[in-house]
């Protein structure tokens, strides 16, 4: 079983590999538009820091977190957008910097939690395990837009189980987002990674499954690939269902990604 240390040591080569993919672009690449509608490369790196910020406050001044988040709850879309305008200002070799600076303030936040205690979050406190691996997933499905809008490859490693366990855990935000009733019944997943690695979660005698690369689930459920350009197999009609509106974070879906729409980009 992963350690806090493990996940820590991951978030911080995500961190360096995100800020690997901006970091020789000019202003003009900073205002390149990515598939998220709306988005650029310039916004998707200043909510990132502002991800990083809230995590950081929330390990390390928990009170002061409480606050802010009980402004968010009323208005989340307009707290990522006022966060947004917070920081997306900045000159590109500032913004990067202030990423760079909270990413790391954030995992220095989290390794000095005491152990067995719990970190104040939007909805329900979490481990600071989980809220780390929270970090890898957003880090994968914003650098992977970030990745597209440049059209660079992006190498998937096993660090991605990190953010397999964390989807596992969240498996009814999509029911949840939708309004929704999550199913009862169990799922099972097996997910292999790069390195041949089977990763698997829930019990072995489920009748929903869901089977298939550790990379495709990952981008199946940060939503940035269509199911149809996805080698993943679902047994069970829930399972089948599930691949439909799988998303590994709360609050409202987005468009998601249309069929074909990354053609060549299939990772089998």
């Amino acid at each position: 079983m992963d350690t806090l240390n493990d996940v820590l040591k991951a978030l911080a080569a995500d961190i360096d590999e995100v800020e690997s993919l901006v970091r020789d672009l000019d202003e003009a690449d900073w205002r390149k538009p990515t598939p998220a509608p709306g988005w650029s490369i310039t916004d998707q790196v200043a909510h990132l820091t502002f991800i990083f910020r809230l995590a950081k406050t929330a390990a390390a001044d928990p009170d002061t977190f409480r606050g802010i988040a009980a402004g968010a709850a009323q208005n989340f879309d307009g707290a990522v957008n006022a966060a947004l305008q917070q920081f997306n200002g900045f000159p590109p070799r500032e913004l990067l910097a202030r990423f760079r600076s909270e990413g790391d303030a954030s995992v220095e936040a989290l390794a000095a939690v005491p152990e067995n205690t719990v970190v104040p979050w939007l909805v329900n406190p979490l481990p600071p395990a989980v809220l780390a691996s929270a970090g890898i997933m957003e880090l994968f499905g914003h650098g992977q837009d970030i990745a597209d809008a440049l059209g660079v490859h992006r190498e998937p490693t096993d660090r991605l189980r990190h953010l397999a366990g964390f989807a596992v855990l969240t498996r009814d935000f999509g029911y949840l987002s939708r309004g929704l009733t999550p199913p009862t019944e169990p799922f099972r997943f097996e997910l292999t990674g790069p390195s041949g690695e089977v990763l698997a979660f829930g019990p072995e005698d489920a009748a929903q499954r869901i089977t298939g690369p550790l990379h495709d689930f990952c981008l199946l459920v940060t939503r940035r690939r269509h199911r149809d350009d996805l080698s993943l197999t679902a047994v069970g009609d829930e399972a089948d269902r599930w691949l439909d509106i799988a998303q590994a974070y709360r609050g409202p879906a987005g468009e998601g990604r249309s069929p074909g729409q990354f053609a060549g980009h299939r990772h089998d």
